[in-house]
């Protein structure tokens, strides 16, 4: 038997995710639905932004940099909206936004594929109305999207006409979204069961629909029917308690005191340590966006840093594969140091080693370094730096042995951990823009730039 990942609750929210302090930190089961409001001034820039690079031809060379102009502006916008204004960090939370069919085709497809480039995972199109499908589909072939990144969002409970526009809709999106009722809910959960098309489901549900007291109940129904991986649940507007309990309802425990083993890791997924969870720390932990466990020795919530000053940020919760552990993704902080363990170390397996070991050295030597360090002399010196930046890359790019490209490796290594600690850069900020850019669409031609040659060149 495949085994496939647990189908986890998640927050859609027709409000602003900051419009509460409950809400700040929702995204943090790893996924997150928005709803731009209409009237969003900042989001209207966008739009309009969008649309003025779309009315650019490519004719011209002159035309290709006005429109590169135009996007690069819509992208920073669309980031600036994500980030600053919903407090979305995009690069480890998957974002869904809702982006209106009739702004998709007057921009030709630049705000769907705007959103991607700033770092949302997902675009997902409304049904609505008699000509809903039509104009959705146009909006989605406009766009010129890969299928998986978009999810078409109905507004009705599924009926038979529904199954059979799913199959004529299948190669053209990833994921269909249905309302979830207490009216449909039998029949719904039937055709999870059943689904066989290669297009997920995705199960919305909403307190209006669905009594309160069988909220946690029905999630876990859906779950266990989505088992092969067919879809997964979103939850309008939650309280961090009510998707906490929802979260946990889709976990299982062969545990006595009903515990949750959870493994806490960086962002570059280090472990630091290992604890515990409740289901009312789950709760906790996304009413702070901390990290918050369960204490067994306390017999109570571990709020972590409370008492050590070494408090964790949270960024994301995930379950295992078989549905009975946790991972806490985190930022360790401290004032006077960052460690998880009690021993005052960042992990709980002692110091750390390669590249990690590495950062922790130069941050050390950047406040207190020993009489004659190089290291320090390269902080003071950012000639040298650069010039050792610009050898050692040329030295890396040149053919060699495997051992050879080791070495250079290494070296280009410390001298760019060098210049990121003298900026305040860290491994996990590099992490960080990384899958940030992954799950862009815009490709770059990617050639050299003469001038940076030349500059190298020089330096050479």
């Amino acid at each position: 038997k495949t085994t496939t990942m647990v189908c986890l609750p998640y927050p859609t929210f027709l409000k602003s995710p900051t419009s509460s302090p409950d809400a700040l930190s929702l995204s943090a089961v790893g996924r997150a639905r928005i709803h731009p409001q209409a009237d969003d001034k900042s989001y209207q820039q966008i739009v309009s932004k969008c649309i003025q690079q779309s009315q650019v031809p490519e004719d011209t060379k002159e035309n290709k940099q006005t429109r590169k102009k135009h996007m690069k502006q819509g992208v920073q916008l669309a980031s600036d909206f994500l980030s600053l204004q919903l407090n979305l960090d995009v690069s480890i939370v998957d974002v869904e936004i809702v982006l209106s069919a009739t702004d998709m085709v007057e921009s030709d497809g630049c705000l769907a594929c705007c959103f991607l480039d700033a770092g949302c995972q997902y675009i997902v199109v409304q049904v609505q109305g008699e000509e809903g499908l039509t104009r959705a589909l146009e909006a989605i072939e406009v766009s010129r999207l890969p299928r998986e990144r978009i999810v078409l969002d109905y507004q009705l409970p599924p009926d038979q006409e529904f199954v059979q526009q799913v199959t004529d809709v299948s190669s053209q999106v990833g994921t269909i979204c249905v309302k979830m009722s207490d009216g449909s809910c039998t029949d719904l959960l039937q055709k999870i069961a059943t689904w066989e098309q290669k297009t997920k489901l995705a199960v919305e549900i909403s307190n209006d629909t669905v009594q309160s007291t069988k909220l946690n109940e029905l999630v876990s129904r859906v779950s266990k029917a989505m088992g092969e991986d067919k879809g997964s649940i979103a939850l309008v507007d939650p309280t961090a308690e009510q998707l906490g309990l929802a979260f946990a309802a889709c976990m299982k425990t062969d545990r006595n005191d009903g515990l949750y083993t959870t493994v806490v890791c960086t962002r570059s997924n280090e472990a630091l340590g290992l604890v515990y969870s409740s289901k009312e720390s789950i709760v906790a932990a996304l009413q702070c966006g901390r990290g918050v466990y369960y204490s067994r020795s306390r017999n109570g919530l571990w709020r972590k840093g409370d008492t050590s000053g070494h408090y964790q940020t949270l960024h994301r919760i995930d379950v295992d594969c078989d549905g009975d552990a946790l991972r806490f993704t985190v930022t360790q902080n401290g004032d006077d140091i960052k460690a998880f363990c009690h021993l005052n170390t960042l992990t709980c397996w002692g110091e750390p080693r390669g590249i990690r070991h590495l950062e922790g050295t130069l941050q050390q030597r950047l406040v207190n370094a020993p009489a004659g360090s190089y290291t320090k002399r390269l902080f003071e010196d950012e000639t040298l730096l650069r010039d050792k930046l610009v050898e050692e890359a040329q030295e890396l790019s040149e053919p060699g042995s495997k051992q050879d490209v080791a070495g250079e490796l290494a070296d280009v290594l410390y001298f760019a951990m060098v210049r990121a600690t003298k900026a305040g850069v860290s491994i996990d900020d590099a992490v960080m823009e990384l899958d940030r850019r992954a799950k862009k669409v815009t490709r770059r031609q990617g050639d050299s730039k003469a001038f940076r040659i030349k500059a190298g060149e020089e330096i050479l």
